[in-house]
């Protein structure tokens, strides 16, 4: 006899003991949680990380069409700032979780997470609390290339990664704020401070392209690090280290997922004939947050005029 054929009773049971049950699993999930992040910005709640990549998916979709009868905005000290900032705050999480691991004591083969308050784990707690921060500033590198008019560079692997880190990594600091988490974050904060350079470099206009001949080597650079990300992964998995078997599952098929997009990206930019004459992609799915050549025959600098009038903020 199937659910619908059941008698109203029966079928008002199921659904309350499904709703007591979700409560239950919720109220379970908040005990094991981390109490030394509780307190600590943004991470009370999953709302307020939620509501912020909700406002970024609205300004992706709504951004283009605000400024689709507005010129671009000309922001080259801006990304020069920026992204150097960007290579400052990576290199002080890269730090901050060398030194609280190594002093800690972590394993590189498996390390189980330590809520305890010992000052090294708090130090790779809020080490990691600021990797997952700077994942959310990291949306500011959409806004730039929408405020730009690089539309064309806001891409699906682009949003994608963005938007899934940011949110994502709020549940690896509320649960498992230590322990195997920073493995992935201290490679990949370390990967930041050489893309950001490149892209704070870029923003320095095109007489410094001819320096910058090592960018494809980049993307290649994330490429290895989805894969020791996965074979570390599956060691862990392996050795049965004490640690979130779900989450480990988890870490494997999101790195999947960049190998895949990350392969695509890296055909169709440096395998395969280039039909755009748009200008210079570059890496991630995205052009690099600078200033590329084609910007350079659309804006002249300096306030001087350009083929569709003159760039916002001259």
């Amino acid at each position: 006899m199937g659910l619908l054929d059941s008698e109203p009773g029966s079928v008002l049971n199921v659904v309350s003991t499904a709703l007591n049950d979700t409560v239950e699993f919720y109220r379970w999930t908040w005990s094991i949680a981390d109490k030394r992040v509780e307190n600590w910005p943004l991470m009370q709640s999953p709302w307020p990380t939620l509501s912020i990549s909700t406002l970024y998916l609205l300004f992706v979709w709504l951004g283009p069409k605000w400024m689709k009868d507005r010129e671009p905005f000309q922001m080259r000290l801006v990304l020069i700032i920026y992204n150097f900032g960007m290579v400052l705050l990576n290199l002080f999480i890269f730090r901050e979780l060398f030194m609280g691991s190594y002093n800690a004591g972590y394993s590189y083969i498996c390390q189980s997470v330590d809520y305890s308050n010992n000052v090294n784990e708090v130090r790779i707690a809020a080490a990691l609390w600021w990797y997952f921060v700077s994942k959310g500033v990291e949306y500011l590198d959409t806004v730039f290339f929408i405020l730009r008019k690089k539309n064309n560079q806001v891409s699906f692997l682009h949003v994608y990664h963005h938007c899934t880190m940011f949110t994502l990594w709020w549940i690896g600091i509320k649960w498992v704020a230590g322990g195997q988490a920073f493995f992935g974050a201290q490679m990949n904060s370390f990967i930041h401070v050489i893309m950001y350079s490149y892209y704070g470099l870029t923003a320095f206009g095109p007489w410094i392209q001819k320096y910058l001949w090592w960018k494809r080597y980049l993307t290649m650079l994330q490429l290895v690090q989805f894969h020791v990300t996965i074979g570390h992964t599956a060691l862990s998995l392996y050795t049965d280290c004490p640690f979130p078997k779900w989450m480990h599952w988890a870490l494997i098929a999101y790195a999947i997922s960049f190998i895949f997009l990350f392969l695509n990206f890296y055909v169709r930019t440096y395998k395969e004939p280039r039909k755009s004459k748009t200008g210079k992609t570059a890496m991630n799915g995205i052009s690099a947050n600078g200033v590329s050549k084609s910007e350079k025959q659309l804006v002249i600098e300096n306030g001087k005029n350009q083929k569709n009038g003159k760039a916002k903020g001259e």
